[in-house]
């Protein structure tokens, strides 16, 4: 399985979370959208941690299995859609969230986060 990674579930991973731990041990690939580790390092400048953090990250972006996944022009179209379907719905979500799903959908991903708001788009795969 090939799993994107959301900023709360990255911070269990963080914290020793064995739901975590487990499934993404179990994953063929790893990947960590641009998205969250923006969030990720925007969270960082407000601690008192920065560095320590910064350096977690690192070891983590380098290890084997776990990629990046950066937006394209056919995220676009993805995200175009799923805000619209969102709007259509009267659910909206974050804005990040909706990078996080386009990014998922578009690489036909499973998604392990905790916000009940990924509910509201059932072409998801929820891990």
């Amino acid at each position: 399985m090939k799993v994107a990674v959301d900023t709360n579930r990255y911070v269990d991973l963080c914290n020793g979370v064995s739901e975590t731990l487990a499934l993404l041990e179990q994953a063929e690939v790893v990947f960590l959208p641009f998205v969250v580790i923006g969030e990720l390092r925007a969270g960082f400048l407000h601690g008192r941690r920065a560095a320590d953090n910064e350096r977690t990250l690192r070891r983590f972006l380098l290890k084997d299995g776990v990629r990046v996944l950066f937006a394209d022009d056919q995220t676009t179209h993805h995200y175009a859609s799923i805000f619209r379907q969102l709007r259509k719905q009267g659910t909206p979500i974050p804005t990040n969230d909706m990078w996080l799903a386009a990014l998922v959908v578009q690489h036909d991903l499973a998604l392990h986060a905790r916000d009940k708001h990924f509910d509201h788009l059932p072409q998801l795969v929820r891990v």
